[in-house]
């Protein structure tokens, strides 16, 4: 029993020694923090940023402290690890609709879904905003894309499950005011075919 006590203890100081090797060896990250009130200006430095490596991780759109109402977005990158250059698209309207048809026509081009948000940007008002992302390194089958846009959430769960039955993944959902809309619950789901 004191052979068993001894040996334990032994391995316990080993394992305490390779610890510190263990944390050497974890990953590290580097991030780049991009924020603007204009879409434009966010699409060139998505891509910008693409061109060093990054890729998307999460976008807010809100009002911060010193830059007004603004979309916040964090790329990320693994230190050490080459990736295919990614290219991202920033889709933007104050319509639902033409966020369906340009949600559509940008898959069509093999760009997928990184996420949304409602921009206040200075010069268009209030708009629904998505990130899109076309990673060549991925052979995807093509995406249908499918926008649900009420100012009822009763509504919204009826469509939710209507576009499930069909096939539809769901993506996300927020809750926000566009210009023409007014105050609406927003969902964008897809599905792949062959």
């Amino acid at each position: 029993m004191l052979e068993f006590a001894a040996s334990m203890k032994l391995i316990f100081a080993l394992l305490a020694c390779l610890a510190p090797l263990q944390a050497a060896d974890a990953a590290k990250y580097d991030y780049r923090l991009l924020a603007t009130s204009r879409t434009s200006t966010m699409e060139k430095e998505l891509n910008e940023a693409a061109d060093a490596g990054y890729v998307f991780s999460s976008v807010m759109g809100g009002e911060t402290g010193i830059g007004g109402k603004e979309v916040v977005i964090v790329m990320a990158r693994k230190s050490g690890e080459e990736s295919a250059r990614r290219k991202y698209k920033l889709l933007a309207t104050s319509r639902t609709s033409t966020m369906q048809k340009e949600l559509q026509q940008a898959g069509d081009e093999g760009f997928d879904y990184c996420g949304q948000t409602v921009f206040q940007s200075a010069f268009g008002g209030k708009e629904v905003s998505v990130i899109m992302e076309k990673d060549p390194a991925s052979s995807k089958k093509r995406v249908e894309f499918r926008l649900l846009a009420t100012t009822r959430t009763s509504t919204m769960e009826k469509e939710l499950r209507e576009a499930g039955q069909a096939g539809f993944e769901f993506l996300a959902v927020m809750v926000g005011s566009t210009a023409f809309g007014g105050k609406e619950v927003v969902s964008i789901l897809r599905r792949y075919s062959d």
